[in-house]
């Protein structure tokens, strides 16, 4: 082979080394390109994804919010009425104190006998000294009772809070009428 052919050969050797260098980029770019436009893809799923996921927290939210509040509002109800049931014992206990006052006041002028006679200012004390007690113990129990009706509505309004949070229904009863038919 003569200088000419070799350089023949190299010429034809260089230009299949480069069609076949050249060939071989655009398979790896062409791999490149689609596996860049898969992993494109996938990310832009995974966010359309992440936020499906974020709105659909966020509604939840709302929602245990939504009714949380109105467990709020029933219960600022239920302690208004049990409020007003207390201004009307406050008032049959204000006219029980009146009456119990008024006995205490004529226990010792009405002395049918001559021994009710020597009983009549003891048995005034006494009397008087029960009315006060019956007054105090009368206004005790009321405090108590208005105490205990805000407790266990405050309680009851708790449990179906967390019950609306933690997604039980029905696992308790919160009925008013209910939890009062059993005391």
């Amino acid at each position: 082979m003569s200088g000419v052919g070799q350089v023949r050969l190299v010429i034809v050797l260089g230009l299949g080394a480069t069609a076949l260098y050249g060939a071989y980029r655009h398979g790896a770019t062409v791999t490149h390109a689609a596996r860049d436009t898969q992993w494109a893809q996938a990310v832009a799923a995974q966010q359309v994804e992440q936020v499906r996921a974020v709105q659909a927290a966020r509604d939840d939210e709302q929602r245990f919010q939504r009714e949380a509040n109105q467990v709020g509002i029933d219960a600022r109800k239920e302690i208004a009425a049990a409020n007003a049931d207390a201004v009307g014992l406050d008032a049959s206990g204000d006219r029980l104190r009146i009456q119990a006052g008024t006995l205490a006041a004529n226990a010792g002028t009405c002395a049918s006998t001559a021994g009710a006679a020597d009983r009549g200012p003891s048995a005034a004390r006494a009397a008087l000294v029960l009315s006060q007690l019956l007054e105090r113990a009368d206004a005790r129990a009321g405090d108590l009772a208005k105490a205990y009706d805000r407790a266990r509505i405050a309680g009851q309004a708790c449990e179906r809070a967390y019950d609306v949070i933690s997604g039980q229904r029905g696992g308790r009863a919160h009925d008013g009428a209910a939890a009062h038919a059993d005391e």
